[in-house]
């Protein structure tokens, strides 16, 4: 768990004192691939391998299935502020030719994308013949609440869980920002080469193109979220094929794309 603690003054009604509360960790990463600079994220400094591993998977520089070399070049306070990735240059994927050199905030999907046609996405149409039952994603969303250590202590930072088609959990992380936590779990699955298990996606926050996009390359058909998703989201949702739940509160949900079957 990633937390600094912070002075304010708590004010309720006509009351004020001061207050110690636990704030959850942003911090900047420069990200290397053999000694040259590639982006910058705005992260929580917890898992970074598996958020550079999931983010490469994502952003197609590196999808094989081995580890790739890594060493840190520089950290401050014991967190790390640049890490370089080895990777042999015949095994560098088409999206190293693209790569973005901008901040990459941790509530930004797209930032740094040099023009409009890299966010685009291709690949064979997922598949969601999987019959969901409301009971079933509550123990889902019930397993995550209850491994969200930071959130508790903060009440600032998401949380990013993936599940198997047995509703077992393979991974959850958190990060104060919604795609790091996505593309820690990614990442970790690479790591631990047991993604092709991932069926369910279930993110803490709102819904942006970019976690569909994650999800799709991931080849994860179903993403349930908390709250909101974007139009752009389901656009896309439904294009890609992948079952598309936004709102799941309590007994309540709804699904914006690929409706899948439901069941008691």
């Amino acid at each position: 768990m990633q937390t600094n603690t912070y002075q304010g003054l708590k004010i309720t009604n006509q009351l004020q004192q001061l207050t110690k509360d636990n704030i959850v960790i942003e911090a900047a990463l420069q990200i290397s691939i053999n000694k040259n600079p590639y982006t910058v994220v705005m992260r929580t400094p917890d898992n970074d391998i598996d958020l550079i591993r999931g983010l490469l998977y994502a952003e197609d520089i590196y999808k094989h299935k081995d580890s790739f070399k890594w060493n840190i070049e520089k950290e401050e306070n014991n967190i790390p502020t640049i890490i370089n990735i080895n990777i042999p240059k015949e095994q560098l994927g088409k999206g190293y030719l693209n790569k973005r050199t901008l901040l990459s905030v941790s509530s930004c999907g797209i930032c740094g994308k040099k023009e409009l046609k890299d966010i685009q996405v291709s690949g064979k149409k997922l598949s969601t013949k999987t019959a969901i039952a409301i009971a079933e994603i509550k123990d889902m969303f019930c397993k995550m609440g209850d491994l969200q250590n930071t959130f508790k202590a903060t009440g600032g930072s998401h949380a990013a869980a993936i599940f198997n088609k047995n509703h077992k959990l393979l991974s959850i992380k958190e990060d104060i920002g919604r795609h790091n936590a996505v593309d820690k779990t990614i990442g970790d699955l690479l790591e631990n080469k047991n993604l092709k298990e991932a069926r369910y996606l279930l993110v803490s926050g709102r819904v942006s193109y970019e976690i569909i996009s994650k999800a799709f390359i991931a080849k994860i058909p179903i993403i349930i979220a908390v709250s909101a998703c974007s139009s752009l989201a389901i656009d896309f949702a439904k294009e890609f094929g992948i079952c598309l739940i936004g709102f799941t509160r309590d007994s309540k949900m709804t699904i914006y794309a690929n409706t899948a079957s439901l069941k008691n």
